[in-house]
């Protein structure tokens, strides 16, 4: 088994991609806020985004992360 470690991107010929934009339903919260995902309970910060995937899953998104990587529609 291969191990690859966080910061050390291994020697191999990257080809590269683009994600399918994918809809979400996603509301900002005024208050601090924990949510039950498949990964565990995760929290979530005032400010942060309250997530809603295209199963239904549920997940938390930090405000910065939010604002690098969706467009409100």
């Amino acid at each position: 088994m291969i191990t690859f470690k966080s910061g050390q991107i291994p020697e191999y010929e990257f080809i590269q991609a683009v994600k399918k934009p994918v809809p979400v339903r996603c509301i900002q919260m005024q208050e601090p806020f924990k949510v039950e995902t498949l990964e565990g309970t995760l929290e979530g910060k005032a400010g942060d985004y309250l997530m809603v995937g295209v199963k239904g899953e549920m997940y938390a998104c930090d405000k910065d992360i939010f604002q690098e990587t969706y467009d409100i529609v």
